[in-house]
């Protein structure tokens, strides 16, 4: 049995990634031959990501509490603890908390050959949040 200790601390999402409060735990960066990456990032209740795509898609697994999430031209889903997200390779998208919940999840993806693993796009705007909003 192999134990790992944390060795980075909680950090705050920064504020050109994502609107609201949002902390994030690493659990694994890109080393060696692997590009893979996850962390595990709390969602505070209205807080979510900025538009973004990933070079090689990204899945997120709800851990906790009830979120929201949406690609480009589709419909808001309301997303729960157990249920996973899988985003296409460079497919434009947001996830974040419902507005009066907190949400975590996993999210997990992969670098490309250049070492990138996201492109950030324009922040969800509040009119966007709230007009899109399905039924949580």
């Amino acid at each position: 049995m192999q134990i790992t200790r944390p060795t980075i601390a909680t950090s705050r999402g920064p504020s050109d990634w994502f609107t609201g409060e949002v902390h994030i735990d690493p659990i694994a960066d890109p080393a060696g031959e692997s590009g893979f990456a996850a962390a595990l990032v709390h969602f505070t209740p209205g807080a979510r990501t900025a538009w973004h795509t990933h070079p090689r898609g990204q899945t997120i697994f709800v851990t906790e509490g009830v979120g929201l999430c949406q690609r480009e031209g589709g419909a808001v889903e309301v997303i729960r603890p157990g249920d996973r997200v899988f985003f296409e390779p460079g497919e434009s998208h947001w996830h974040g908390a419902a507005p009066e919940r907190f949400m975590a999840h996993v999210a997990m993806h992969q670098t490309d050959a250049s070492g990138s693993a996201v492109t950030w796009g324009r922040p969800v705007s509040d009119d966007e949040y709230h007009a899109a909003r399905a039924s949580d």
